[in-house]
């Protein structure tokens, strides 16, 4: 058996932990998830021009769909700490780096790790 090559691990595990994120904000439609796929194929180019890249995946792919969804949709995922004003979008941070997580710049606090919004959200909608 073949061990699993870095890059695909990566590029598995950013799909997986930015899914669980659509599945939690009740968001994972068929075409939202085709968003996911494609960011993953742009990524794989991506990392192999810039190897020293591969633990920025998974936030990389998170913005790539967020980017995706608001010019298709509109803002998500939605900020599930503050309860007043306007409603806004999480930001991933760091914006190019490891351990990315959604943040929210209005409270200054962290909200979850990415993959992880639905331990934030109760699993309620974020969109």
């Amino acid at each position: 058996m073949n061990p699993i090559n870095p890059l695909e691990k990566a590029l598995h595990a950013a799909r997986a932990l930015v899914l669980a994120d659509l599945v939690a904000g009740q968001v994972a439609e068929a075409d939202v998830v085709s968003l996911v796929e494609d960011s993953v194929v742009q990524r794989r180019w991506w990392v192999e021009q810039w190897p020293d890249g591969l633990d920025y995946v998974a936030g990389l792919v998170a913005q790539d769909v967020q980017d995706a969804l608001l010019e298709r949709y509109g803002r998500w995922p939605l900020c599930p700490v503050c309860g007043s004003g306007d409603p806004h979008a999480l930001d991933v941070e760091p914006e190019l780096g490891p351990d990315p997580h959604w943040v929210c710049h209005q409270a200054g606090v962290r909200v979850a790790a990415v993959g992880a919004l639905g331990s934030a959200t109760d699993g309620s909608p974020s969109s």
